[in-house]
């Protein structure tokens, strides 16, 4: 019934628990997910999971914030795109919400680590997931300098402004929404909610992080997405069916996916 379109099962809160994972998530109706790498060092363990459980499929990519790790090269992942159960490129962006010292000017290895994966993900002819954190005008930059409308994608755990929003939307990119849509104060993003239409939206809970209300400060996993889906389909006055069917068909559409495959 829910699809959770972003976790990171491969990391240490949720790795030695994924089969009662797996188990809270039949329970809850969430009969599906997308396993998202952050680390080429990481690939392998993820791209296992996709492997291992039919319903899982994973990305191939180095997340923006992480430094110190293997520099990715577009044959680095286009040849882990080739692989079965490879759906997504990234995550990938670019994040200036801890700079550490530096300067925006001096983060273009960032930008380049960027543009890698947008040019891979056009060659292997997979989305994008967008990670953007204090960044929307160079990452909207880039992304339309390297083409990747060609390729689409999904903003995951949107938090931006209604401008960026419609931006995304306009380059035909898919706005997912996480446990952050349920807090208190996320008056401004549950506009945005209200404003994406429900054919571009999608639903996540970038577990192990950001578990929704009344879960807040949890370790979230796949099971909690419900939550989310909960707190929309009341944002946008729909039956909980409607958003589930909605962000469930929206996955497939994306990642070129089904339920039986």
């Amino acid at each position: 019934m829910f699809v959770d379109s972003h976790c990171h099962l491969s990391f240490p809160e949720l790795a030695e628990r994924v089969d009662a994972i797996r188990a809270d998530m039949a329970a809850a109706s969430v009969d599906r997910a997308l396993c998202i790498c952050t680390t080429l060092e990481e690939f392998e363990t993820v791209h296992g999971l996709a492997t291992r459980y039919d319903n899982f499929w994973c990305s191939a990519g180095v997340h923006p914030d992480n430094e110190g790790v293997r520099e990715p090269t577009l044959d680095d992942l286009t040849e882990r795109a080739a692989l079965p159960r490879v759906v997504a490129i990234g995550e990938t962006g670019l994040d200036y919400y801890r700079l550490n010292g530096r300067s925006v000017a001096e983060m273009e290895w960032q930008r380049e680590r960027f543009r890698t994966h947008i040019r891979a993900a056009r060659a292997a002819k997979l989305p994008l997931v967008i990670h953007t954190r204090s960044a929307s005008e160079d990452t909207l930059r880039l992304l339309k300098e390297e083409g990747a409308e060609a390729a689409g994608g999904v903003f995951h755990c949107f938090t931006e402004t209604m401008e960026m929003a419609r931006a995304a939307l306009d380059l035909g990119f898919y706005v997912s929404f996480s446990g952050i849509l349920t807090f208190k104060n996320a008056v401004d993003l549950q506009a945005v909610a209200r404003f994406v239409p429900l054919e571009r939206c999608l639903i996540e809970t970038d577990s192990p992080y950001l578990a929704p209300v009344p879960f807040r400060g949890k370790t979230n996993t796949p099971a909690l997405v419900p939550h989310v889906a909960k707190q929309l389909a009341a944002l946008k006055a729909l039956p909980l069916e409607a958003i589930a069917e909605a962000t469930s068909r929206n996955f497939e559409v994306l990642f070129k996916t089904s339920s039986k495959t």
